[in-house]
C-alpha cells in the first residue's frame, strides 16, 4: 500500500497545480486531481507556493480547511467511486449526485461519512466499516 508522507501529499497538489497552469502533461491521477483543484480556485493561493505548503499549519480550531486534506479527500472518493470500492460506492455516489444536482456537492457529504468511518475506525481501533460508510451516503441519497 502506498503511504505518502504530509509533504509527499503537498507537493503532488502544488505540482499538479503548476503544470496545469503551465499546460504541461499530467499523469492520470494529476488528470483527476487537477479537475477538484480547478472546483476549488480558493485553494490556488496554498498550492502555487510549495515552499508555504510544506510548512503550513492547518489547526482544527483555525477556522480554515486545510486544502490538502480536502483535495486527497475528492481523489479518494473519486478513486473509490472508478473502481466501486467498497462495493457499492459507486451506485450511492451516483444517486448522491443525482439528488444534489452536481457531483462536487455531493463529494462534499461523502467526505462527512468517509471522516466519520475513519473516525471510529481510530477510535475503536477496528477496520473501516466499509458497508456502514455505504450505508451512511446512500441514507444522504434518500433524504430531503
Amino acid at each position: 500500500m502506498f503511504t505518502p508522507s504530509q509533504t509527499d501529499v503537498r507537493e503532488f497538489f502544488c505540482a499538479t497545480h503548476a503544470k496545469t497552469l503551465a499546460g504541461t502533461p499530467v499523469t492520470p491521477l494529476e488528470a483527476v486531481a487537477a479537475l477538484w483543484i480547478a472546483e476549488h480556485p480558493e485553494y490556488h493561493a496554498d498550492l502555487a507556493d510549495v515552499e508555504a505548503a510544506r510548512t503550513a499549519v492547518y489547526e482544527v480550531g483555525g477556522g480554515r480547511t486545510n486544502p490538502f486534506l480536502h483535495l486527497s479527500m475528492h481523489l479518494s472518493i473519486s478513486e473509490q467511486v472508478s473502481i466501486d470500492q467498497p462495493r457499492g460506492i459507486r451506485q450511492a455516489v451516483e444517486l448522491l449526485a443525482a439528488r444534489r444536482g452536481a457531483l462536487h456537492a455531493a463529494h462534499h457529504e461523502v467526505m462527512e461519512c468517509l471522516g466519520e468511518m475513519v473516525w471510529a475506525s481510530q477510535r475503536s481501533g477496528l477496520p473501516p466499516d466499509g458497508d456502514r460508510y455505504i450505508a451512511a451516503v446512500r441514507r444522504r441519497a434518500t433524504r430531503g
